[in-house]
């Protein structure tokens, strides 16, 4: 039996304003791999193995703070470094947390995130 793609009160999508589409989209593909479905010139959506996982969405300024969107890693340094290599700039270098580790950076829009892994 294969698992529900919606699972009722779980987190399904998560939406990322950005102020450049074309920077946004080639900053998360060379830093992730992410690949995107275009809508139009003010969406694209963030692929996953099935469907969507999220989407970019192009507004005029950003506003910082909120939730903060954490992704897994397999390997926490390759990762940073391809953040890097990327162009995001680096707000909490790698640290150690109890159960893993985990980075903060800023893409080119100024959205935080982080990365974690074991």
């Amino acid at each position: 039996m294969t698992e529900p793609q919606h699972i009722h009160h779980q987190m399904n999508y998560i939406e990322i304003s950005v102020t450049d589409m074309a920077a946004a989209q080639e900053f998360y593909a060379a830093a992730f791999g992410w690949e995107f479905t275009n809508y139009g010139p003010e969406y694209a959506g963030i692929k996953k193995q099935v469907g969507e996982s999220g989407g970019l969405r192009l507004m005029e300024k950003v506003v910082t703070g909120g939730p903060l969107v954490i992704l897994y890693s397999d390997d926490i340094d390759a990762s940073f470094e391809q953040a890097t290599s990327a162009g995001a700039r680096i707000t909490a270098e790698v640290f150690e947390f109890p159960g893993g580790r985990r980075f903060q950076f800023m893409d080119p829009s100024g959205n935080e995130l982080a990365v974690w892994g074991m």
